[in-house]
């Protein structure tokens, strides 16, 4: 039995995955719809709620701009929790290494990150993409954090660790800090068994650097996170390099204040841990990028 949980801000689309819920999910549910399209408060604000109102022991958060592929996918979610107590987190999308360097779930890198949806245009539906990545081909696949777009988890996992409404008031990062959360004392994965069509592409704006700013200044004594060290020391310098390039390239078209990031880059001085040439580059970059003159 599940209790799914969706923060709402459009009748239409609750309406259209409420039914696909119905026909797919294959056990008994009861889905808590938020309305949230006039308060706009925090998704954490939202999904706590939810927790608190949730009557089964398996709880399922998701967007309402989905819809679920796979028949019978409540039966596989309950099978895989009581299968493994030490199972704290399940999604469709993650990464075997979360970086220093600020990013979402992942960093700039494909050969860790495992990814099973389709990716559909809410500007044009009929073009979608199947994006699956499963390096190791398995069928669930530890990682240190999963995308927000849909998620399982225990009622006793969520009520212990809830989500951090304090620290994110938006709607960005509660995802990965949830992960990270129930990470130090669970299991999080990615499964290959559900698959789900996606109708929208995301949305990186000041917004979201703000809010991955402040999940990086919460994690930061604990970044990098290598699952199993699966990542060489080579290979995750390459991936740190490219995903910090990317988000400060990401400040400047945003006309974000290259400056807020050399906070995190001599916080602790964790980059300079990771590896003194690589801090130094880092710097270098960064004062060319604030010197360069804006377009």
């Amino acid at each position: 039995m599940i209790s799914i949980v969706i923060c709402s801000a459009n009748k239409d689309l609750l309406k259209q995955v409420s039914e696909n819920i119905a026909v797919t999910i294959g056990v008994p549910y009861e889905i808590i719809a938020i309305n949230n399209s006039l308060e706009k408060k925090s998704i954490c604000a939202v999904y706590n709620k939810g927790i608190l109102k949730a009557q089964y022991s398996t709880l399922c958060f998701m967007h309402e701009d989905i819809i679920i592929k796979t028949n019978n996918w409540g039966q596989l979610i309950v099978s895989l929790f009581n299968n493994d107590p030490q199972l704290g987190l399940v999604g469709v999308a993650g990464s075997t290494y979360k970086p220093l360097s600020p990013s979402g779930w992942r960093g700039f890198d494909t050969d860790t990150t495992y990814l099973n949806i389709i990716q559909s245009s809410r500007h044009n539906p009929t073009q979608s993409r199947l994006d699956h990545l499963n390096p190791t081909n398995e069928s669930l696949a530890k990682v240190t954090a999963i995308d927000g777009v849909w998620f399982c988890t225990t009622k006793s996992i969520a009520r212990e660790f809830m989500f951090d409404e304090a620290t994110f008031k938006e709607f960005h990062g509660y995802d990965v800090d949830f992960s990270l959360s129930v990470g130090t004392k669970y299991k999080v994965a990615v499964t290959f068994e559900v698959l789900l069509d996606h109708f929208s592409e995301g949305n990186y704006n000041k917004t979201w650097i703000q809010e991955t700013l402040k999940l990086h200044l919460k994690w930061h004594r604990h970044l990098p996170i290598n699952i199993d060290n699966q990542v060489s020391t080579k290979q995750s310098i390459h991936i740190e390099k490219k995903t910090f390039r990317d988000f400060t390239d990401q400040l400047s078209r945003l006309n974000y204040p290259i400056n807020t990031i050399f906070t995190l880059l001599w916080k602790n001085n964790r980059f300079l841990k990771l590896n003194a040439l690589l801090f130094c580059k880092l710097n270098f970059y960064l004062v060319k990028k604030m010197l360069k003159p804006q377009k």
